[in-house]
């Protein structure tokens, strides 16, 4: 991003954040620590509560994955431009700090919220515009994609394969040669495991999160400037979810991978993390 500009809201703040990237080998093995630096907004939703942001740069990547599901294909080249995205998905406090109230089954205030329906996501990005003066939204799915790939084509950002150590989701099913591990069967504190090179923390698995694009069955026709497929605001639509979630296998939480809900419907391992643009 060549400008962060001024925060809108006189309450947050801009940061360096520093963190430590992994990378793992064929049978899930740690065999690559990395230090990196990127620019953090902070959003001071109450006195106790913050949401951070992390610096998304523009870039070019190939979306979709030619080896798994037919609606992972074509691959196809998408531009997208930069953008601000939440460090976590949206959390129990945070949800409750702008829209007044909990739901779902988290238990603890740090967990992702779920069982929020993609309309009540939307709802949530609208009520955080006004009480910011920034404008907040669900992603693109090419921007869902773009972040978690963070400059990797590999089948997950750690690597080709990936462990229960980095990611919450059930380990009695792993992918590619990976050895079963914990199966926790319910989401988990955010930010439990290794971000991505943008920073991203829980990108593959814990809860699903809702984009704003209606399912398509392929990505024939696509948008090519990182843009949602939108010609409805009715909730009833199916909507794209992304990442998979803590009751998923491995394979159900790959950077392409796509899950489609109608967007009227809640559902226990279904969450969100929003964007700002500029």
């Amino acid at each position: 991003m060549s400008s962060v500009g001024k925060p809108t809201n006189p309450f947050a703040h801009l940061t360096t954040c520093t963190f430590e990237t992994v990378g793992v080998n064929s049978s899930g093995e740690i065999i690559l620590r990395q230090s990196c630096a990127a620019t953090c907004l902070t959003e001071i939703l109450s006195p106790e509560i913050r949401l951070d942001l992390m610096s998304i740069p523009g870039g070019t990547f190939m979306m979709g994955d030619a080896r798994h599901h037919p609606d992972e294909r074509p691959i196809h080249e998408v531009t997208v431009k930069s953008f601000y995205m939440g460090k976590y998905p949206i959390t129990v406090a945070q949800y409750q700090a702008v829209m007044g109230k909990n739901q779902g089954s988290g238990v603890d205030m740090n967990q992702p919220i779920e069982q929020v329906n993609w309309d009540e996501a939307i709802a949530f990005c609208t009520k955080l515009s006004q009480q910011t003066n920034r404008h907040y939204s669900l992603p693109s799915e090419a921007q869902w994609e773009y972040a978690c790939r963070a400059h990797t084509q590999t089948i997950f950002h750690v690597g080709e394969t990936i462990t229960p150590d980095l990611a919450n989701y059930n380990g009695d099913y792993p992918y590619n040669g990976a050895p079963v591990g914990e199966n926790r069967g319910q989401a988990i504190l955010v930010g439990s495991f290794p971000p991505n090179a943008f920073g991203l923390h829980d990108m593959h698995g814990n809860v699903w999160e809702w984009c704003l694009d209606e399912y398509q069955p392929s990505y024939e026709g696509a948008p090519s400037d990182g843009s949602a497929v939108i010609s409805s605001t009715s909730g009833d639509l199916k909507r794209v979810m992304r990442g998979g979630a803590w009751d998923y296998v491995a394979r159900g939480c790959r950077s392409a991978v796509r899950g489609s809900l109608s967007g009227s419907i809640q559902m226990a391992g279904c969450g969100f993390r929003v964007i700002s643009i500029g």
